[in-house]
């Protein structure tokens, strides 16, 4: 039998086999750091608009109490609609994490956000039934890795041609971790497996709107559906990956996919490990985030000031600048797929965050002034190195007549090779989470994510995060 047609068949086992004590430990370290970031860009998404529209939309269907709805105004509902909302939260702000390549011709943008579809997943199961920290993270990995290693294996020509990989991979996701929850056996797991091979979805049409992050609430919703219809003895097609109209195939128009990528490699080693995950210090395209920190070099070493500045050129490959794609930003939507916008928040307020993309800021007269003397340049040296990694130069133009250049740093922050501190993710979590929960309830959540293994029920931690709201009205982002 060719390793070709045995994809679904090692997904399958690769799930039904495998436990928390098959991970080494610096994947379960990794796992709770992300989860940790996880949960916060979902507490810090909730508070925006397009949320804010999903979450009443759920509201109004009046579910039976499952799962909860993180947020300001918490509430319960059905397990999958939980995981819908709280999955639209976690991408609302594109505030998280970032799966990374190892080869030159996976690029960025083909791989995955890959931690909020388990993570929504995971949350919602698994405060349904009750279960453990170790469960709890055990499913997560799970998730996590056929995610992973599936969005790695696909050829590029699946991301190249249009689809959003977070959506259309962040189901298997889902799917394996909310199976992992419920206890499928091999038959079941492929049915469930069948059924998010065709539930997958997702455009890249829709960045820049509120409907990117709802690809990654679907993806979590439908995954949960996935798994729950394949317990109760729904059936799909066999062989739903690798089938000559399964989902590699048809995703791709036929170009199919590297098996060799799934069979034999996955856990050998978890991809959170190895080439790792990537944590974002900036609330936008993580494609964009070298290039601003070599901007932001530039504006802190040589205390330049927005009226000093005449002009700026940010020099990069196709895989930076087609994805970027706006030259003017009218929304904080449409602000983090621009690369103007970004140079211009850094020289005009010296950081980016999510109190920079807000409507209000973008829309501004000094950004928009600011992001028309930015202009985006394909480089022909750059685009020749690759594109499995984020590679540009900064120039900026001084009306003294100087030019100032900045080579962004290929171990940018948040990555494996320049991680964040245990401070700076515990000020990232703190700075999402200040917009629902109060100082010492994110005191205690940091606390409980941190052993999180040692956690006897998931539910005790839902119980701090709907009990230590802010009051009075919920912050709109």
């Amino acid at each position: 039998m060719s390793t070709e047609t045995r994809a679904t068949a090692a997904v399958i086992d690769y799930v039904t086999h495998t436990t928390l004590e098959r991970f080494p430990g610096e994947a379960v370290s990794l796992a709770k750091q992300c989860i940790i970031d996880g949960l916060g860009v979902i507490l810090a998404g909730s508070a925006a608009r397009g949320t804010g529209i999903v979450r009443e939309y759920v509201r109004a269907g009046k579910e039976v109490g499952e799962a909860t709805v993180l947020g300001a105004d918490p509430f319960s509902c059905r397990a999958a609609s939980a995981a819908l909302v709280n999955g639209t939260a976690g991408h609302a702000l594109d505030f998280d994490d970032t799966q990374l390549s190892s080869s030159p011709d996976r690029i960025f943008g083909l791989l995955t956000h890959p931690t909020i579809p388990p993570l929504a997943a995971t949350l919602a199961v698994g405060e349904r039934l009750g279960v453990s920290g170790r469960q709890f993270l055990e499913a997560y990995l799970v998730g996590f890795e056929v995610e992973c290693k599936m969005a790695e294996a696909i050829h590029p020509t699946h991301y190249q041609n249009g689809f959003h990989s977070s959506g259309t991979f962040g189901i298997f996701g889902a799917t394996v971790s909310a199976a992992k929850l419920l206890g499928l056996n091999a038959d079941a797991l492929g049915n469930a497996l069948a059924m998010a091979a065709s539930m997958s979805s997702g455009i890249r049409l829709n960045f820049g709107t509120m409907t990117k992050p709802l690809h990654v609430g679907r993806a979590a919703q439908n995954g949960v559906a996935a798994a729950e219809l394949a317990a109760r003895g729904h059936t799909g097609g066999r062989d739903a990956l690798e089938s000559p109209w399964g989902f590699f195939r048809v995703f791709t128009l036929g170009a199919g996919f590297d098996a060799d990528r799934i069979v034999g490699a996955l856990g050998n080693p978890p991809s959170i490990v190895s080439p790792g995950v990537s944590l974002k210090p900036y609330p936008c395209g993580s494609l964009g985030h070298p290039t601003m920190d070599a901007m932001l070099t530039l504006v802190v070493t040589h205390d330049i000031r927005p009226e000093q500045v005449k002009a700026i050129r940010v020099r990069a490959g196709s895989n930076i600048l087609n994805p970027l794609r706006y030259p003017v930003a009218t929304s904080e939507l449409e602000a983090k797929f621009c690369l103007p916008f970004m140079m211009s928040s850094l020289v005009l307020r010296r950081k980016a965050g999510i109190h920079e993309f807000t409507d209000e800021f973008v829309r501004s007269a000094p950004a928009q002034a600011m992001m028309k003397k930015v202009a985006m340049v394909r480089d022909a040296a750059i685009e020749a190195r690759g594109f499995e990694k984020m590679r540009s130069i900064v120039e900026v133009d001084l009306n003294d007549g100087r030019t100032l250049a900045q080579e962004a740093d290929e171990r940018y922050r948040g990555g494996p090779e320049k991680p964040f501190t245990r401070e700076e993710l515990h000020g990232k979590f703190t700075d999402c989470a200040s917009l629902v929960l109060r100082p010492e309830t994110i005191e205690e959540t940091l606390h409980r994510l941190e052993s999180l293994e040692q956690a006897r029920n998931i539910r005790e931690l839902v119980r701090v995060l709907t009990s230590g709201v802010l009051a009075g009205q919920p912050i709109t982002l």
